[in-house]
């Protein structure tokens, strides 16, 4: 599998180099990857809780705002 490309783009010169990212490069960017992944599955998690704590209540999202306010 290739790595992800690098583009370097030097507006003063207008040159581009396009290059494949090196190996900590490539670490980095799979450890951002899976960290917002992650944070994507915990905020849908989060939602599914509301709804649900929301749904037990019997109340709308709305109505529970009022009653937090």
């Amino acid at each position: 599998m290739t790595k992800p490309t690098v583009r370097i783009h030097n507006v003063e010169t207008n040159e581009v180099i396009d290059r494949e990212m090196t190996d900590s490069e490539y670490a980095d960017y799979q450890a951002q990857q899976a960290l917002a992944i992650a944070e994507q599955e915990a905020k849908a998690q989060t939602e599914a809780n509301k709804a649900a704590l929301l749904e037990r209540l019997g109340i709308t999202e709305e109505e529970a705002r009022l009653l937090l306010s």
